[in-house]
């Protein structure tokens, strides 16, 4: 059987394909491929290669999402029941920033780079060509859809690429709206864009891509990473996974609360890097969690499920996957639904534990455990003993205690004193470690992202050393002089 077959076969649970339906996502495969040619014979026209092209282009699109503002903020109201400040400040924000830091250093980051020429090459110049991938494909998620579908869009634009976008089915309102953005801006030899689900998914990982950037979950992450073994074809996988809050009894309590109340909250919880649990030292706890239910009152009122701030739940298969993860848990604050609406009010559980089966997967949700930790250490071995996390928060006034936890664990990236918010600073790479992913964007490495380094060695004519040629008698201690 062909590798699509396989591919269905193996991951059955989460494609639900049979062999029929295998057959006939096949015979509709033609239009994926069609697309990818289109855009191979494009990419190779050396059309897209220009820094007028890029320019141009990069401002193409931020001239079509502002053009569409409303209706993309509608949409993610829509989708996520996020107010229009939290979808701009969250999605279109971020978006712009990110095209407007390209756009300013474009000219240079297409610039060839300087490298060092050995003395054993004399007379040369080395250096380094950023070229294209190629014909890349973008597949995005549903809880950030503008944000992670524009934002990696806008890297393989810059970098000088020909893109397929492939965005959630879950955000259908969002995606719909800026497939018709695309669509409307862009030919589709050059930028294309697919809705759909599983089937189409699978279909678009069945063709060769010269690079594929998808953002997901790990499990997900994993079957991409699969079909991109088929070609060889490189790709960045920005995944997930239960970032912690490491808190010791020298923080700022009051101010602690606030910054994770912010973030877990926000997008109601459904945030990659959110904060997923927190780890405090036992004498802060009580502080903690009075502060806690206090900032969540401040942000949604007494009653959070009335509250035109707090978003929904994406669709009611995760609803109740959130409503299962309290059923043995022990909720001390929040956690009310209201099912019609999918909201969940922000819940604190405590005291936690990793038999809990909150603690079992990612929470994805605004639901947020508190485990005890008697210092430090104990914290540093927790994290350890689970999988790499994409991000890590740690609180304290102690500069030891943070030098020991920045030095002893490995993550994707994190704040002092904050969180999430290093995801918003474009010179900060972008991306997990192992579990939680592979590969960085953001600001310049966005460019990196999508482009390869290619090395040359430029030889003079004028000159060339005999030493390296053969008969080797008599030239050994030169050799060693040289290479020293």
């Amino acid at each position: 059987m062909n590798y699509v077959g396989n591919f269905i076969l193996t991951h059955s649970a989460i494609l639900s394909f049979t062999e029929k339906s295998l057959c006939a996502t096949i015979g509709a495969m033609s239009i994926y491929s069609e697309t990818n040619q289109k855009q191979r014979i494009y990419f190779n026209s050396g059309d897209t290669l220009s820094y007028d092209f890029r320019m141009k282009n990069l401002k193409a699109l931020k001239e079509a999402l502002k053009n569409n503002e409303e209706r993309i903020l509608n949409a993610l109201q829509l989708d996520l029941g996020k107010s229009p400040f939290e979808g701009y400040a969250t999605e279109l924000g971020i978006v712009y920033e990110e095209i407007g830091w390209l756009e300013k250093h474009l000219r240079k980051l297409m610039r060839p780079t300087r490298a060092k020429t050995p003395i054993t090459q004399f007379y040369s110049r080395s250096y380094i060509l950023h070229e294209p991938m190629g014909t890349v494909l973008i597949m995005s998620p549903w809880n950030y859809p503008l944000q992670l579908t524009m934002v990696p869009l806008a890297g393989a634009i810059a970098g000088g690429n020909t893109a397929v976008v492939k965005p959630s089915r879950y955000s259908k309102n969002t995606s719909s709206v800026m497939i018709d953005i695309l669509k409307s801006a862009f030919h589709e030899k050059y930028i294309a864009a697919f809705d759909g689900g599983h089937e189409t998914n699978t279909a678009l990982l069945a063709e060769r891509w010269d690079m594929i950037f998808f953002t997901g979950s790990p499990n997900v992450g994993r079957i991409v990473h699969q079909a991109a073994n088929e070609h060889l074809t490189p790709c960045i996988l920005e995944l997930g996974g239960k970032s912690p809050v490491i808190i010791d009894s020298s923080a700022d309590i009051p101010l602690t609360a606030r910054r994770i109340a912010w973030r877990k909250f926000l997008n109601a919880g459904q945030t990659c890097v959110a904060p997923d649990y927190i780890l405090a030292e036992k004498s802060i706890i009580p502080s903690l969690i009075d502060s806690l239910e206090s900032e969540i009152e401040k942000m949604f009122s007494s009653n959070p499920l009335s509250s035109e701030d707090l978003p929904k739940i994406i669709n009611e298969k995760h609803f109740q996957r959130l409503r299962g993860l309290m059923e043995d848990a022990n909720v001390i604050y929040g956690g009310k639904s209201n099912e019609n609406e999918r909201r969940i009010s922000p819940a604190i559980i405590y005291p936690a534990s990793w038999n809990n089966r909150i603690m079992q997967e990612e929470i994805f949700g605004p639901l947020l455990p508190i485990l005890e930790i008697e210092g430090i250490d104990e914290a540093i071995e927790t994290v350890r003993s689970h999988e790499k996390p994409l991000a890590l928060y740690i609180f304290s006034r102690k500069k030891e205690n943070i030098r020991k936890v920045l030095s002893s664990l490995s993550f994707g990236g994190g704040c002092v004193n904050d969180t999430v918010v290093h995801l918003t600073a474009p010179e900060l790479p972008f991306g997990g470690i192992g579990n939680s992913g592979m590969g960085c964007y953001h600001g310049r490495r966005s460019f990196e992202a999508f482009t390869h380094d290619k090395a040359i060695m430029d030889k003079s004519l004028l000159l060339d050393l005999p030493v390296r040629y053969a008969p080797f008698k008599g030239k050994l201690r030169l050799l060693k002089m040289l290479m020293r």
